[in-house]
């Protein structure tokens, strides 16, 4: 989320004319690209570099805390994690982008008159002005994260056990649907992984409640302070 309302404010505020249109146009396409697509460049490219030297140098550095000990095997949860966060972070940026786009000039103008910077405008004017349009953002690539299937079952090692650190293998609930639907028998195995999809849906379906009470907060907060 960080990275990602970074690069928004640098795109919407920041970034002079001839690189700001290429570089919205690049983030524009990343987050369009199909899941399958990001997995396979997982597979093949960023688990590589998690096994060595990322978990190496970490369980060397960091191997007496349980979160960073054990194997390093490249595929497993924080692979998983790492490639959630690529597929995420062009969604929220592009769309925290328009979000910063949409906020009246006459703010941003009003805190120039007072002698603000740059970077006071954006962080008194712009940002506040869109905050739940940003929480919008976020909680859209949260549900995107959440629901992710292909890329995080071809990197995360889908073993059906507990995880005790970082780089052990494991499996969420949309890539155990995946791997195991097509060879579940009828009766209890297909019912339990039925019952998974629905432990799934009600727990996106109460983030979404969530964020939408949350955005609506904001919203009356905004109007009680431009009243």
């Amino acid at each position: 989320m960080p990275v990602s309302i970074g690069a928004a404010v640098f795109l919407a505020e920041l970034a002079p004319g001839w690189l700001r249109v290429p570089l919205s146009y690049v983030i524009e396409t990343l987050a369009g690209i199909p899941s399958v697509i990001i997995g396979l460049w997982g597979l093949f490219v960023l688990v590589p570099i998690i096994r060595d030297p990322v978990e190496r140098l970490a369980g060397d550095w960091l191997g007496w805390l349980p979160l960073f000990d054990g194997p390093h095997f490249g595929v497993g949860l924080l692979c998983a994690g790492v490639i959630l966060a690529i597929m995420v972070l062009p969604i929220i940026t592009s769309l925290s982008r328009d979000v910063m786009l949409a906020v009246p000039n006459s703010q941003r103008e009003a805190m120039l008159a007072l002698g603000a910077t740059k970077w006071e405008v954006v962080s008194g004017a712009v940002i506040p002005y869109a905050r739940s349009g940003l929480v919008g953002a976020v909680v859209l690539g949260l549900g995107r994260a959440m629901g992710e299937t292909m890329a995080v079952t071809m990197v995360i090692g889908n073993a059906f056990t507990v995880p005790h650190s970082l780089f052990d293998p494991s499996h969420t609930i949309s890539s155990a649907i995946a791997s195991q639907f097509s060879e579940a028998s009828p009766g209890v195995f297909v019912a339990s992984l039925i019952y998974l999809a629905l432990v799934l849906f009600a727990i996106s379906l109460l983030i979404n409640v969530a964020a939408r009470l949350l955005v609506n907060r904001f919203v009356r907060s905004q109007g009680g302070l431009r009243e």
